[in-house]
Parts: C-alpha cells; sequence; structure tokens
C-alpha cells in the first residue's frame, strides 16, 4: 500500500481501483454506522483474531491481532458491495467507512496511520445483545485459531489421530453453531459471517488440511 505523496495526482479520480481490492475495516469511529443501521450486518463479515489476513502496510499474510469488521466483497472478487461499476461510485458514499475517508492513493500516509488503531469488534457491537454475545464468546472460545494452530504444531508431540480429532472438533461446532443460529435466533444467513466470522472449512484450506476426511 506504500505510496507517499506525489506531483502527479492530488485527488480522487474515480477510478475504482481501492474499491476493486476490497472493502475497508471498521474502526471505533465508524461504529455508529453499525448502531444506527446505515450499514446493516448482513453487508459485514469477521476477521477473527488469529485468522491470517493478508496486511496491505505491510504487504505480507500475518495473524489478526483482535477482530477486524470488514464490508464484504462481490462474490467472487474482492470488490466492496457497495461499489457501482456502472459509474464507478460508491452507494454510501456520504456515510462511508473511516479507511475510506482516508485514504488517498497518491499518500497513504494518512491511512497507514490509523491502519491498525482502534479497530471494531464484534464485543462493541453486541456485548449488549442478551444471549448473542455468549453465543459468539462460546464459539470463539471452541473454535480458536490459537487453539488449532497449537494443535499443528504440536502434531509431531502427539498422535496424528488427536491433532485431527481436535480439529475435527472445532470445525463440528462451528458448523453446528451456524445451524443452530439459523434456525432458532432471529439472524438471517447473510448476517452469520459477522457474528461467527467465514467458517473454518473455509479460512484453514491454506494450511493443507483436508476437509473432507475430518
Amino acid at each position: 500500500m506504500k505510496n507517499r505523496p506525489s506531483q502527479a495526482k492530488t485527488q480522487c479520480i474515480r477510478c475504482g481501483t481501492c474499491c476493486k481490492k476490497g472493502g475497508p475495516s471498521f474502526h471505533i469511529q465508524d461504529r455508529h454506522l453499525i448502531e444506527d443501521g446505515t450499514i446493516h450486518t448482513r453487508y459485514l463479515y469477521t476477521i477473527r483474531t488469529g485468522e491470517y489476513v493478508h496486511d496491505n502496510v505491510q504487504g505480507h499474510l500475518k495473524p489478526a491481532d483482535s477482530d477486524i469488521i470488514k464490508i464484504k466483497g462481490k462474490s467472487p472478487s474482492w470488490e466492496c458491495v457497495f461499489f457501482q461499476k456502472r459509474d464507478k461510485s460508491c452507494r454510501i458514499y456520504d456515510h462511508r467507512p473511516l479507511e475510506c475517508r482516508l485514504l488517498k492513493c497518491w499518500d497513504t500516509q494518512d491511512i497507514e496511520a490509523v491502519y491498525e488503531k482502534g479497530r471494531l469488534t464484534r464485543k462493541d457491537i453486541l456485548a449488549g445483545i442478551k444471549g448473542l454475545w455468549e453465543l459468539v464468546a462460546g464459539h470463539e472460545k471452541q473454535c480458536s485459531y490459537e487453539a488449532i494452530y497449537r494443535a499443528l504444531e504440536d502434531a509431531d508431540g502427539v498422535s496424528q489421530k488427536q491433532t485431527r480429532e481436535s480439529i475435527a472438533n472445532a470445525i463440528q461446532y462451528d458448523r453446528a453453531i451456524r445451524q443452530l443460529v439459523l434456525e432458532n435466533g432471529n439472524v438471517t444467513p447473510d448476517m452469520i459471517d459477522f457474528l461467527f466470522g467465514r467458517p473454518l472449512t473455509v479460512t484453514l484450506k491454506p494450511t493443507g488440511i483436508e476437509m473432507d476426511t475430518l
């Protein structure tokens, strides 16, 4: 991402490049956008603590230090769901999140200064919702990336069977809690990836784990 001030460009020319690379991450300053319904959680997903994510500033994969709440992309691309191709405009431009307001592709110093600071978490949004936050926190405990990666690292010290069982249990819990919430809660399918992050069967694929055999 790192670009320094350039004399060639001093304002956005609405090329759409940044919007096509993915939606922004949310910060505490963006909390009101979710709480007042300006941006519904159906348009969001969560990268959970420990999940590997591409750091746009440092340019490499790293485990997330905390929740990262982001705007979804248009499947199968990463293009922000609010980006309108026909005129290269934004459907929420007047209410866009902090990162969108700060990003200047010709000079990224402002966004670099806040990139990893004050990120909004699911707890900030859900802690006051009785029952729901307990489900989310329970899922986080049962499906912790830290525990899964630790099991993989310790595989040489314990039986392969134990390691696979540990990971299989996490995946099964991940599947079950999503189904439970859909069946019994006032939640639509497009809100699940905000509540519980993306399914482990998706996020663990880069580790080489053969999901079909778990």
